[in-house]
């Protein structure tokens, strides 16, 4: 399906005059010569107010609040906004995983000089705790050891609200995913409700959606230039909420307010088709949204930052460790200690994906010098093993690519470069990625470098030259890939590239590997439940596994997350973009049904496994013959799994005795008043022909 492209000569003109309010507040960062220098520059931002007297200060002029445990790293939000902050001359505090039970924690640091800073972390705090079955997770990768609990659901709003209540009329400006895909009124998954815009339940006085090293850094210089909190409403980036009696400004366009998305699905789908066709920075327009008598007015997107504001940001004196403080590991530190940010954003444009509304389609990078002398300084570590981890980013191979006519991308409003096929105007060349790929593993000191990152299979199909290179010198063993489906209607509510974009690359890859000597196989990821994917696509996707030897160890539900077209899709049951039905597999049943299909091969999955194929029909794949996905009989794995299911199920307050059925004793006597004796009887055993409820 092409994907619907707006030529409204209104939407132009509207493009034309949108403000420019744009200024690169990155450029010379450390040119004022307020940054801190020598020992002091390579120490972690304080946590404690006895950290920061050490450095000589008595007051703060950001207090920074987060959800994540702090890792002086630049793969984590607070380590790369702190030092941004730090190297524009601030003195910045970081209160990590507060008890949120009440302000103590906020007073740490005492008053801010000029706002909090808050953001519930790395990731949306309800996909952080819940699963897609809803239930609470094992662990926390962004926690110490792993620990669950240390933040509250919706973090943002519990942060916001206690640094209001700590220091009254200090600015409050909310970041981070969370606050910037709940900027507007959204579907939540876990309450199974469109809720209102974050700001509204927040009270924070701004949200600053997307990247924000350009708009912290713009937030801290004018107000401490005098300007209010008010004032910062012209900012790019930034949603803040207006007043019954404020005036909602003349170049913004309307989207369906709160009521109406909360009423007809129409017309949310008809909102998050507006949203996401103002996300180009160059045409966006301003937006806004009525919540009952007040007003969401959310501006347009921060422009992309240049090559040399990313070598400066990514080149400042991160410890790459975290806080001294902790005793315990930190899951998501030892996965990431030894990788090398080297691009970010995403012009794929997944709708299940977060990474296109978050960072934008456009892609920003560093230069190949930036990206080495960080590798080289890993080397001086030594606790380093000789290993990169990952070069990469969002996608690992897009890195530098753009498009070659930035008059046309100025005006596009296309969702994706690459859906439902590569844009002919984009620059697909990979000779950048694959000359950093070379220098990197040649460092001294360097033993390999590894790609982790995901790999976009349409693209790397243009350069057979990246395939050799990545496949000779950068896969340890195995390749992580993320094909998510192989149904073709599937895929294409996705926005992925076609199944046969896949298998050209299993293909060449195992070629590759053959030519090389080397050992190697390729690690598929898939989603089941999927928007468009029903029980007979999920059948397709099993058969596809057993065709080709696969057999995944770990798979994923489709969890709907805030602002994302897929979750517009889950909810509404229709496409944003074109209004037609889509089906959705909402029911537990179904889901379990489809995430069993893709481990079809586990003995505890036979029963999920042959309900789902006689629901449609598909008992032919019942059998012992080597096209069948399960056996005629179930193995005595399944049949134990499915006691002890029953079991669970028929435990604790479920199980009653009653008196002198058992053989054991008499039933007692009745004791007490009628009345007591009734009471008793109303909330007792009471039999029913089908036995005890």
């Amino acid at each position: 399906m092409q994907l619907p492209v707006i030529n409204d000569p209104a939407v132009d003109a509207a493009a034309a005059i949108a403000p420019a309010m744009s200024r690169d507040y990155l450029s010379n960062l450390t040119a004022s010569g307020r940054a801190p220098t020598g020992p002091l520059a390579a120490a972690p931002l304080p946590m404690s107010m006895a950290e920061a007297r050490k450095r000589g200060w008595d007051e703060l002029d950001i207090v920074f609040v987060t959800g994540d445990a702090y890792i002086d790293h630049p793969s984590f939000a607070m380590a790369i906004l702190g030092r941004v902050l730090e190297a524009a001359g601030y003195r910045v505090g970081i209160i990590s995983q507060p008890d949120w039970k009440s302000c103590d924690a906020w007073k740490e640091f005492g008053r801010p000089r000029l706002f909090f800073a808050i953001s519930a972390g790395n990731m949306d705090s309800m996909i952080n705790h819940y699963t897609a079955n809803k239930k609470v997770r094992n662990d926390d990768a962004y926690s110490p050891g792993g620990r669950i609990g240390l933040r509250p659901d919706r973090a943002t709003l519990s942060y916001c609200q206690r640094a209001r209540e700590a220091f009254k009329g200090v600015p409050v400006i909310a970041g981070g995913v969370e606050a910037s895909l709940r900027r507007l009124a959204h579907y939540d998954y876990w309450s199974d409700k469109v809720k209102r815009s974050i700001l509204m339940d927040s009270k924070a006085d701004l949200v600053g959606f997307g990247m924000g090293e350009n708009a912290i850094v713009e937030i801290a210089r004018r107000l401490e230039a005098g300007e209010t909190v008010k004032d910062l409403r012209d900012m790019r980036g930034a949603a803040y909420l207006l007043g019954a009696s404020e005036t909602i400004p003349e170049d913004a366009l309307e989207i369906p307010s709160f009521d109406d998305v909360n009423t007809s699905k129409l017309a949310f789908a008809e909102a998050t088709r507006i949203i996401h066709n103002e996300t180009n920075p160059h045409n966006a327009r301003k937006i806004f949204q009525r919540h009952g008598t007040q007003t969401v007015v959310c501006n347009v997107p921060q422009m992309p930052i240049s090559s040399d504001a990313m070598d400066e940001i990514y080149g400042l004196p991160y410890t790459r460790q975290p806080h001294p403080s902790y005793t315990e590991k930190i899951p998501a530190f030892e996965m990431i200690k030894n990788s090398v940010t080297i691009m970010r954003g995403c012009f794929g444009g997944c709708t299940f994906c977060s990474i296109t509304a978050h960072q934008g389609r456009i892609i920003q990078s560093r230069s190949k010098e930036s990206v080495l002398t960080e590798i080289t300084k890993m080397t001086k570590d030594k606790t380093f093993t000789g290993v990169v981890s990952d070069i990469g980013g969002p996608t690992a191979n897009m890195y530098h690519m753009q498009c070659t006519k930035p008059e046309v991308e100025a005006v596009c409003r296309r969702q994706s470069c690459v859906h439902p096929k590569i844009c002919k105007l984009l620059g697909v060349d990979h000779t950048p990625v694959i000359e950093l790929m070379r220098e990197a593993r040649a460092l001294p000191g360097v033993k390999k470098v590894l790609v982790a990152s995901g790999i976009r299979m349409d693209l790397a199909r243009t350069s057979p030259e990246y395939l050799k290179e990545l496949t000779a010198h950068h896969v340890g063993g195995k390749l992580k890939v993320a094909p998510e489906h192989v149904d073709a209607g599937t895929l294409n509510k996705m926005r992925k590239p076609k199944n046969d974009d896949f298998e050209h690359f299993t293909e060449v890859f195992k070629e590759e590997s053959e030519r090389v000597g080397k050992k190697q196989f390729i690690v598929p990821y898939f989603i089941a439940s999927h928007p468009g994917s029903d029980v007979s696509a999920m059948i397709e996707l099993a058969l596809f596994l057993k065709r080709n030897g696969y057999k995944p160890d770990a798979v994923q539900d489709f969890i709907p997350a805030p602002l994302d077209v897929a979750t517009t899709m889950y909810y509404t049951e229709l496409d944003p973009f074109t209004k037609q039905p889509i089906y959705i597999a909402k029911a537990m049943k179904e889901r379990k049904m489809q995430r069993a299909l893709m481990q079809f091969f586990k003995p505890e999955n036979y029963f999920e496994v042959r309900e789902a194929l006689r629901s449609v029909g598909r008992m032919d794949l019942v059998g012992d013959g080597c096209e069948c996905l399960i056996p005629s009989k179930p193995p005595k794995q399944a049949q134990a799994r499915r006691r002890e299911d029953a079991n669970k199920r028929f435990r604790g307050d479920y199980v009653h005795t009653i008196p002198g059925t058992d053989g054991s004793a008499k039933p007692e006597k009745k004791k007490g008043s009628v009345k007591e004796r009734r009471e008793r009887k109303s909330t007792g055993y009471r039999p029913k022909r089908g036995g005890a409820e």
